[in-house]
């Protein structure tokens, strides 16, 4: 007799358990274990400032230089700066070929406070250019390594360094345990309220959250609209220029950007496509962003609402994700619901930020101009990064490890993340293999690190 078809369609497609899930995760551990992933090897044909080079072809050439020396000025911003040089050699790794919906440039910079829809201050991942489906390995790898290379600029000690990358791995494993204890539509809604959080930490970390939350509160659009404009001699008003970081861009790129602003509205929920079409574009301006960023076009645009009253966009190019272009992680197929990376990179990137975040922006878009993506986003709206090398030891430490929570939330909104909590396990078997990777990289880093000093005080690059 054959079996009654359901009233939907999907109603006795199989469905793979939690349980199935996990299980399925442990039995990779035979085929690689999990101190498999302790070994960094380099390949023999690695060539980390081809790497930059290719970069900069596609980048702005006159913010070439100032690019080059945002990433000099440190061995933890050359780190920022070189997702692609790492992604180039995670492609050569092992992987347990577990695939999630990844930051793709998870370093301890990348995450921060920014104000949420309803107006509260939360703390978590806060930039999504490389962010692609790819293995979850990978995000974890920058992390602890991006972990060990701060602390090493701080000035800590080696075996401080260590515990401090041991402990962010433990925490991304614990925190990934902890969470997939709860089923998936209440993992969809923890999030990180900064204020709620800083009840229960030492005095002097408390004081580190609270004077994040100052800062914060002071970044308006309001406020960022008084700094950066001025009233010009006609009554209108301008953005004041600040070369090379912040400058009026050509009539034809800014009028070309104000006829696109129609397209973003398209891809905004519509009570906000509502809100903005009260609001009239009236200055737009190019702004240097980040430090692997500069170079690839960023504008920030000023709208003015029907009483005067601003709010700044900004809107930056979305290029290829670097686990894609270098690290040669292609979706085949592409996951249902999920855009192609390969063209539609405005897209990925803000609905791969939808994903991990616990809360977006409201005004998050995208659109395409001439060929290229971009995606738009409220400028400074709370946002606040941590300075991590004015914490105290102990401060720093708890840092990382909220990071590293906080990536194990975003990966957990991915179907597979069962299979991750089934591979990690409750022992630190993982935990201490890719401390032990990530210190070589960190070696790995700070060597090529020295090639581009060399290679710029030479003037070949």
């Amino acid at each position: 007799m054959s079996p009654t078809v359901g009233r939907l369609r999907y109603e006795h497609a199989p469905v793979i358990s939690h349980d199935e899930q996990v299980a399925s995760g442990r039995r990779i551990r035979n085929e690689l274990p999990r101190s498999a992933h302790a070994v960094y090897r380099a390949d023999a044909g690695r060539d980390p400032l081809g790497i930059i080079q290719r970069q900069h072809e596609a980048r702005v050439p006159e913010l070439v230089p100032l690019r080059l020396e945002r990433m000099l000025a440190s061995p933890f911003a050359f780190y920022r700066g070189t997702a692609a040089i790492q992604a180039a050699d995670l492609a050569h790794e092992a992987t347990t070929g577990i695939r999630v919906v990844i930051c793709g440039d998870a370093h301890l910079s990348n995450f921060g406070i920014y104000s949420s829809s309803q107006r509260s201050l939360v703390f978590d991942l806060n930039d999504f250019d490389e962010s692609t489906v790819g293995p979850w390995e990978w995000d974890i790898k920058r992390l602890i390594t991006s972990v060990i290379i701060a602390a090493r600029d701080r000035g800590s000690k080696e075996s401080a360094v260590r515990k401090a990358a041991l402990h962010s791995a433990y925490a991304y494993r614990a925190g990934l345990r902890r969470i997939l204890e709860r089923n998936v539509i209440e993992r969809y809604y923890v999030r990180v309220d900064v204020a709620a959080a800083s009840a229960g930490l030492d005095p002097d970390s408390k004081s580190v959250v609270e004077g994040a939350i100052k800062a914060a509160r002071k970044r308006t659009s309001e406020r960022v609209f008084q700094k950066i404009t001025e009233r010009a001699p006609d009554g209108s008003v301008r953005i004041v220029e600040q070369p090379p970081t912040l400058t009026h861009v050509e009539p034809q790129i800014e009028e070309r950007i104000h006829n696109d602003f129609n397209a973003y509205l398209t891809t905004v929920p519509p009570d906000v496509a509502l809100l903005l079409s009260q609001y009239t574009p009236t200055d737009v301006a190019r702004r240097v962003v980040g430090v692997g960023s500069v170079g690839t076009r960023c504008y920030i645009l000023v709208l003015t609402g029907p009483r005067g009253e601003p709010l700044i966009l900004q809107v930056k190019q979305a290029t290829r994700s670097v686990i894609d272009e270098f690290g040669g992680v292609a979706l085949d197929p592409t996951p249902e619901g999920f855009p192609d990376p390969t063209t539609l990179h405005g897209y990925r990137v803000t609905s791969s930020q939808r994903i991990l975040q616990a809360t977006s922006d409201p005004f998050l878009g995208h659109l395409s101009a001439r060929g290229n993506q971009f995606y738009a986003r409220q400028f400074r709206d709370g946002n606040v990064s941590i300075d991590t090398s004015e914490l105290s030891e102990q401060t720093f430490g708890g840092y990382a490890q909220a990071c590293a929570l906080l990536l194990s939330r975003a990966h957990a909104q991915s179907p597979d993340a069962a299979r991750i909590g089934g591979y990690l396990g409750s022992g630190d078997a993982f935990d201490r293999a890719v401390v032990d990777w990530s210190l070589a990289y960190a070696d790995q880093s700070l060597s090529d690190y020295r090639q581009l000093q060399a290679a710029v005080a030479a003037g070949r690059l």
